[in-house]
């Protein structure tokens, strides 16, 4: 389901909430200056740990998903007009695959991409999928593009920006492999557990009148949130 234009005038009645929305997701673009950083404690984990450690590295997918906001937008714009569990699964099915694929491959074998690039491209995966909840792509091309395809390439993206992330923190080859997949279990039941949140209040929303109303501001908040994670990269990148 798509929003039509003529929601645009909820953005009139609704300023205070919209303000207050933007400046949450200012705050949380600028108090993090990679949105695949990881907490200061677990670089150093991550650096000094070898030898095969399943349940730490669990625990680390696990907290990197559930912190990590652009993963929870994009997962939140996928599933915002998605409303039987069978059409849920597929999509966050695709996501997964996706994302797992690349963030193990790109570990394995060492393919690093600038984390300034990859993370203005997971903002700009986040303004996309805004703009497809808002029918933008059928009102300007006459066409709606493959949302399941659509969902797998920025998950093999999001996939990239976790690998080259890692990578800079030089992690043990002793035990790679399978501490590399405990993490992707990790990540795995942390998305898991984000989407289980997410459906939650998405299901009590829904039940009130107010979701189609304000359906609308909700997209372009996400839409903003994506812009502004890409202008903060793509700053970072150009003064780096």
């Amino acid at each position: 389901m798509n929003l039509t234009l003529p929601g645009a005038r909820l953005l009139t009645r609704t300023p205070w909430r919209l303000a207050a929305l933007l400046c949450l997701c200012l705050t949380l673009a600028t108090t993090q200056a990679l949105a695949h950083a990881v907490a200061e404690g677990d670089k150093g984990y991550i650096k000094e740990i070898s030898g095969i450690q399943l349940l730490p590295f669990v625990y680390l997918g696990a907290k990197h998903m559930v912190t990590g906001y652009d993963h929870i937008l994009f997962l939140f714009g996928v599933i915002f007009f998605l409303y039987r569990l069978q059409h849920i699964a597929i999509y966050v099915s695709l996501f997964a695959l996706g994302h797992s694929t690349t963030m193990l491959a790109g570990v394995y074998f060492g393919i690093g991409i600038n984390s300034y690039i990859i993370d203005a491209i997971i903002g700009f995966s986040i303004v996309y999928k805004a703009l497809d909840n808002l029918g933008a792509f059928q009102r300007w091309f006459g066409h709606q593009p493959d949302t399941r395809l659509a969902t797998l390439v920025f998950g093999f993206c999001h996939g990239f920006g976790l690998s080259s992330k890692i990578l800079e923190y030089d992690i043990s080859p002793d035990g790679l492999v399978p501490n590399l997949l405990a993490f992707n279990v990790g990540v795995e039941v942390g998305q898991l557990l984000a989407l289980a949140a997410i459906l939650i209040v998405m299901g009590f929303w829904r039940r009130s009148p107010a979701f189609l109303r304000h359906a609308y501001t909700a997209n372009v908040v996400m839409m903003t949130a994506g812009f502004v994670l890409i202008g903060f990269q793509l700053t970072g990148w150009f003064v780096s």
